[in-house]
């Protein structure tokens, strides 16, 4: 549902002798829950290859061995970013044939693409390429003592590849809700948005199987924060979730923990039905951009909304709050 890195610290007092240990996890024991609908834009790490097409019948990409998935680094030797860099390159380039260092599978390769020219003279590639997504979700968490924040609880993907998006960096900015296509099963339905790039919230490190993640850099409100439930504190029954339906109104909604998976799976760590006739009314379920809503369980916040069940969308998965913390540390 997509509308897809910190490190541990371990610190050691020794005193007369005496080992004391002191929390292993640089998280806060208490942290801001969010529900905050987000625009998000990640740039690529590199230029994606999505897909690719024939000149005058014959395929570039194809005889340089260029596929799909492919991500360009270098071309006749100079990196490449963008769209704008790698145009900037092929017009400075003396001759048909352009030198490309590219990504196949995290195995760097070397291979010559010869541009071809199309019915109207002009030099063509043979390549669809894209260097950035731009999507919206839900704002999970923000740690208030070391400002980061994770939203979505699992990898944004590059639609035409189904890959994780690799990115280099990105920015989360803010969001509202103009309408909601409501889920039918077998049909997830989506809420519709509007964003405001120039209204930053955040910018993005990583992107990642447990959700998007990076320093929040807008004022923080001095909201209520909840415990961090360790995963054998969660409990089957009656829990809600904070998300936006509309504007940027962030409301509750009522849910039924009903299964609680192996804490050592990745995302999909217990099962939830929406019991809230309210937002059943109105969406009809769970809806994509509802990815990173938390989930609160008395004072507890215990995780966030990740994926629905197609065929019966009024239930879905959730993963472990702890998951999402501790791969922000990362």
């Amino acid at each position: 549902m997509f509308l897809k890195k910190f490190k541990k610290s371990i610190f050691v007092l020794l005193l007369l002798l005496t080992i004391i240990p002191i929390n292993a996890l640089a998280y806060s024991d208490r942290i801001i829950a969010g529900g905050q609908n987000i625009g998000i834009s990640l740039k690529s790490d590199g230029i994606l290859i999505v897909g690719t097409y024939d000149v005058n019948n014959t395929s570039p990409a194809q005889k340089a061995g260029l596929k799909k998935g492919d991500i360009i680094k270098k071309i006749n030797g100079n990196s490449v970013s963008s769209i704008e860099d790698m145009a900037t390159e092929i017009n400075k380039a003396q001759n048909e044939n352009i030198e490309i260092t590219y990504n196949d599978n995290n195995k760097e390769k070397n291979t010559t693409l010869t541009l071809y020219k199309d019915e109207n003279n002009i030099y063509k590639t043979g390549l669809y390429v894209k260097d950035s997504v731009t999507g919206i979700g839900t704002l999970t968490f923000i740690d208030p003592e070391t400002k980061k924040f994770g939203a979505l609880g699992h990898e944004i993907q590059e639609q035409t590849t189904g890959e994780i998006f690799e990115t280099k960096d990105g920015t989360i900015f803010a969001s509202k809700v103009t309408g909601i296509l409501p889920s039918t099963d077998g049909s997830p339905g989506e809420k519709k948005a509007e964003y405001n790039k120039s209204d930053t919230k955040g910018t993005v490190d990583e992107n990642t199987v447990r959700g998007i993640f990076g320093e929040y850099t807008s004022k923080i409100n001095h909201n209520k924060t909840y415990h961090v439930a360790k995963p054998n504190e969660i409990k089957k029954g009656k829990a809600h979730i904070l998300t936006v339906l509309d504007d940027t109104n962030v409301k509750e909604y009522e849910i039924n923990i009903i299964q609680i998976n192996d804490k050592n799976q990745k995302t999909k760590n217990f099962v939830f039905e929406i019991t809230d006739q309210t937002l059943l009314d109105k969406t009809g379920g769970i809806i994509q951009g509802m990815s990173g809503s938390p989930i609160i369980q008395g004072d507890n916040i215990i995780g966030a909304v990740t994926h629905v069940v197609v065929n019966d969308t009024h239930k879905g998965y959730g993963i472990f709050i702890t998951n999402m913390l501790e791969e922000a540390e990362n």
